[in-house]
């Protein structure tokens, strides 16, 4: 009888502890960069190239889902439980096409998808997309590069690369990733604006610098 006793009470004992352990199991929280909707474009005007964008390339250690920081320039650190809900390259891409759009230097700008009935083509790359924690505070940095070529000739006829770094006020997970969302903008900003577009194809490889 005592050794019955004994079993019914350590199996309830194990009972409690499995779901004590249970309750006490941590899940992922998943966040997604959040950018201001382009502005609409501006009426065409003239002859305007078509372009394609390639799906943007990131470094490695972007790529590995979860949301990057960095308590050292040598160091880099990823949150365990702090992951990516999209792609950051992705997301990237994504809002590079919007802005080309917006831009209205163009009559057409598509996702790359190995068509030749385009006049350009926009290959880039995510550099960085850091939670800084070095240097006093915490900032966001990211950077990002881009070239342009022409499809007909295969000559590369542009580009640039841009960086944008962001204080960050609220120092949580979510207020580090509005930091990125707000540097993204900004950087994609800024490499946009040094991409000059001829008004017609009739003169790529000299007329965009």
């Amino acid at each position: 009888m005592r050794k019955r006793l004994a079993a019914v009470l350590m199996t309830l004992a194990l009972s409690t502890l499995t779901v004590a352990c249970l309750g006490k199991v941590k899940y992922p929280t998943y966040y997604t960069l959040n950018l201001p909707p382009a502005p609409d474009p501006p009426a065409p005007a003239g002859t305007l190239p078509t372009v394609a964008v390639r799906g943007f390339h990131s470094a490695e250690y972007l790529r590995q889902g979860a949301i990057v920081y960095r308590p050292a320039p040598e160091q880099v650190g990823f949150y365990s439980y702090q992951r990516w809900a999209v792609n950051p390259s992705e997301f990237v891409t994504r809002a590079m096409i919007d802005h080309l759009r917006a831009s209205g230097k163009f009559a057409e700008v598509v996702l790359y998808d190995g068509r030749a009935d385009v006049d350009l083509v926009l290959t880039g790359r995510l550099e960085k997309l850091d939670e800084i924690d070095y240097q006093g505070g915490v900032k966001a940095e990211v950077a990002i590069s881009a070239q342009m070529t022409d499809l007909h000739s295969g000559k590369m006829v542009w580009t640039g690369d841009a960086s944008q770094i962001e204080k960050v006020d609220k120092r949580t997970v979510g207020g580090v990733v509005a930091g990125m969302s707000s540097a993204v903008d900004g950087a994609i900003q800024k490499l946009l604006a040094s991409l000059a577009v001829p008004d017609t194809t009739s003169g790529l490889s000299r007329s965009i610098r």
